[in-house]
Parts: C-alpha cells; structure tokens; sequence
C-alpha cells in the first residue's frame, strides 16, 4: 500500500518585493541600506522552525499570476529568466532559476477538474513567473533546493463577487488536499498574499526610509486585527464566514482566492496558528504566519 501524502505546514507568505529588495540577495540587482525589518526578521524565525519540517515540495497560489477563464497550473519543469516588478522596477529585478513539480501540478489540476472546476496546465517554456510567487518562495526558502507547484489565481472576484470566488478557492482546496495525500509526498503550501491591501499612491525618495512607512488606514488596520485573531486562535471556519466583508472593507488581496484555498486545503484547523511578523508595506498589511499540523513549533 502505498504511502500517503500529507500536508506539514501551511504559509500565509506575502510577497512586497520591498522585502526581497532590503534582504540584498545575490538574485536580485539593486540594493537596500535597510528596510521592513519586523517582516524580514519574521521570515528568518518562521524558515528557523521549518527547519524541523521534512517536506519533498511546495504549492503556492500566487495573486499576480491571474488568469480570468479557470485556474492554470506551471507544467514546464524548469524556468529560468528575469522577474521585473511592474510597478517598483527600481526595486525588484531577480533573476530565477525554479524547478517544478510537474507530477503533483497535473495531479492537482487533475482533481481539480473533476470537482468541475475549469483548470488547464500551462506549458509555454517561456512564461514569465509572477513575482508574486517569487517573493514568497523565496522568503520562505532562499536558498531554491526544493521544487514548486504554481497555481494562478482565477478572478472569479472580479468577474462575480466575493462570495463566488470563494466558493472556488474551497473546492480548489479540496482537490488539493485530495491530490497531494494520494502522491505520497510531504507539501509545504504558502498563501502568497497581504491582508489590507490599500497602498500609498506616491513613493519615498528613499524607499527603504522606515519614517514613511505605516499602515494606510486605521479602518484596514482594524480589519487586520480582527483576521490575525481569528487566525492566531483557529477560528478560521468564522473567518471564512467573514472573509467577503474582510475582502471588500480592507481592499484585501484576499480576493485572489489564495486564503481561502490554503484554509481549504488544511481541512478549516481549529489549533493555533503561529503569527511570526505583522508589518506594512507602502500601507499596506501583511502578515507572516504558520500552521504546523504535524509540528510542534517552540
């Protein structure tokens, strides 16, 4: 009989590329002095505690890969090229070099598709990977030693409601579930998205000057409180329940589905999760934290 797969810790991962950008990695061509050290320190404590995690894989649902007929998963092994950030070039220029695990994206999609949900395996050599999904990935894992599955977010928010793309990220949530206990593999799964997500309209001189740098709103703040409590004390089917409201009245990035999807996925846990950082980026909210299903984390 073979063995059955499993889900070892969850990610709620969000990808500013102001981040990547202070943390001066190799990858990445311009340089920071400093910048979002509450968030950056987060990640180092949250990849300290993966540490004791054995995991063969990990499944990202990025916000900014959008696709707006189904949810498309990468199905090319391997991509290497230049992630330019659309709106901050001046910041994000990383060069990636990514593995994918083909396997488990088709056997994803797969189920998927026979819940009813429209799906399609992207096989174009070529495609540009979101920075979305490079940020997160690595944020939670620099050093690239593990392969990924990328799937895009379906924007069934723009194109129904709220309400309508949850429903979707549920479902896509089962068949993930579903698909990853018969590959018999160990899956870390990262959220790649902020909460609040109402960004200032104009940049430092100075990008990384820290004195600029604050949440947009107390209305957004508030609203993240509320879902980091929520979260923090598994009490994600009623977080589920608001999510909607939260999605509209925060501005979140919620509305990719990528949230709802990784709650899904772990089955609505009612343990604790481990919040590891909360900060804001150019005003907007974001938020670090872990589900460890398996792991006890000190």
């Amino acid at each position: 009989m073979s063995k059955k797969g499993q889900i070892v810790a969850a990610l709620l991962a969000p990808h500013p590329p102001h981040i990547v950008y202070a943390e001066n990695p190799p990858q990445n061509e311009p340089t920071a002095e400093c910048g979002w050290e509450v968030l950056r320190w987060g990640y180092e404590r949250l990849r300290r505690d993966l540490e004791a995690v054995d995991y063969d894989t990990i499944v990202i649902l990025s916000p900014h890969w959008q696709t707006y007929i189904g949810t498309h998963f990468l199905g090319v092994e391997h991509f290497k090229s230049l992630s330019v950030d659309p709106i901050f070039p001046n910041l994000f220029r990383f060069h990636y070099d990514l593995h994918v695990d083909v396997d488990l994206a088709e056997s994803i999609e797969a189920e998927a598709r026979s819940a009813g949900l429209v799906t399609k395996m992207m096989r174009n050599p070529d495609f540009r990977v979101d920075y979305g999904t490079i940020v997160s990935c690595h944020m939670t894992r620099p050093e690239w030693d593990k392969p990924i599955v990328g799937i895009s977010s379906n924007r069934s928010e723009a194109f129904y409601n709220p309400e309508v793309m949850q429903e979707q990220a549920i479902a896509l949530g089962r068949a993930t579930r579903d698909a990853i206990e018969r590959s018999g593999k160990r899956v870390l799964l990262i959220s790649s998205n902020s909460l609040s997500h109402r960004h200032f309209t104009t940049e430092s001189d100075v990008p990384e000057d820290m004195s600029n740098e604050h949440i947009t709103n107390h209305h957004q703040y508030l609203w993240d409180m509320q879902a980091i409590e929520m979260l923090r004390n598994g009490r994600t089917r009623e977080f589920i329940d608001i999510m909607p409201e939260f999605t509209e009245h925060a501005v979140g990035e919620t509305d990719s589905g990528a949230l709802s999807w990784l709650i899904s996925a772990l089955d609505f846990p009612s343990y604790n999760a481990e919040l590891y950082a909360y900060g804001t980026v150019i005003g907007t909210g974001n938020a670090v934290i872990g589900w460890f299903p398996t792991v006890e984390v000190n």
